[in-house]
């Protein structure tokens, strides 16, 4: 890509960020008045839509987003949260580590990321909080493999946070992310191991145009109630979207995920499981 385009598209980025600052800000503030402003959430969508434009995703969408659920997701890079979060309303659970990170951290918080620590027992609180959520018409996105991969296989889904979908009127719709148009995926997407967010933002900044598939599988049946059931179900419907064969959706599940890939939570929401 020429450098000239690759400089248009830094300062679009960045001129996005200072805006999504200002509309953190605001929010923040009505906040503080004990009014959260109604156009919240169309604020938070719009500036998600934002970031994919300015990186150049073009974004195919499959299915459709089901209100108020609990979003099952396979988890590739940072970047699945701009894309799911301009799909529609959708609260992301993180990293409590991406709490403390400048601007990211408090602009996530403001947007209505939930944070868990990890070894901290508070998987029955937060999954009483989800479920409120949920119940509220808001949908929750979870991403179970608790890191990243990169694209070409599903590591194992934790079942700890399934015990949301046990609750009553909670309905689980796996979403299958998929990058790159071509058969196999697009080896740019992918934020595993020791990446690092400038390093991996300035790749994607010279890579141009990069394709995206997100598709909305069927919501689960609501019988299933057993945690890893559901686990296991969800794991195997977004295996079939990607077109994974069984026997290599197994053979990442023996293998045990990557480095954790704690950047991939660096956007302004996303979504971690222990």
């Amino acid at each position: 890509m020429p450098r000239a385009t690759r400089i248009w598209r830094l300062f679009r980025l960045i001129a996005t960020l200072i805006t999504g600052l200002a509309l953190a800000l605001a929010m923040a503030i009505g906040e503080q008045l004990g009014r959260r402003p109604r156009w919240t959430p169309r604020a938070i969508r719009w500036w998600h839509a934002r970031v994919c434009r300015d990186l150049g995703l073009h974004i195919e969408v499959v299915g459709a987003l089901h209100p108020g659920a609990l979003l099952v997701v396979n988890h590739v890079s940072w970047l699945d949260i701009p894309v799911l979060g301009a799909q529609g309303g959708i609260d992301f659970l993180s990293k409590a580590e991406i709490r403390g990170w400048p601007l990211v951290g408090w602009m996530a918080a403001i947007g209505g990321t939930l944070f868990i620590a990890r070894g901290a027992n508070q998987t029955a609180r937060l999954t009483e909080i989800i479920g409120e959520r949920v119940r509220a018409g808001r949908s929750v996105a979870i991403f179970p493999e608790g890191t990243t991969s990169d694209g070409t296989s599903l590591l194992r889904f934790h079942p700890r946070l399934f015990a949301i979908g046990q609750q009553p009127g909670v309905v689980i719709q796996p979403v299958a992310l998929r990058y790159g148009a071509d058969p196999e995926p697009d080896p740019v997407a992918p934020f595993v191991g020791d990446d690092n967010l400038l390093a991996h933002l300035a790749r994607l900044l010279r890579h141009g145009p990069l394709s995206v598939r997100v598709e909305f599988l069927p919501p689960m049946d609501p019988s299933l109630t057993d945690r890893r059931q559901l686990a296991e179900r969800a794991r195997t419907a977004i295996a079939s979207a990607l077109g994974l064969p069984a026997s290599q959706a197994s053979r990442a599940q023996a293998i045990g995920p990557h480095s954790p890939a704690t950047p991939a939570s660096a956007s302004p929401s996303v979504v971690l499981a222990e």
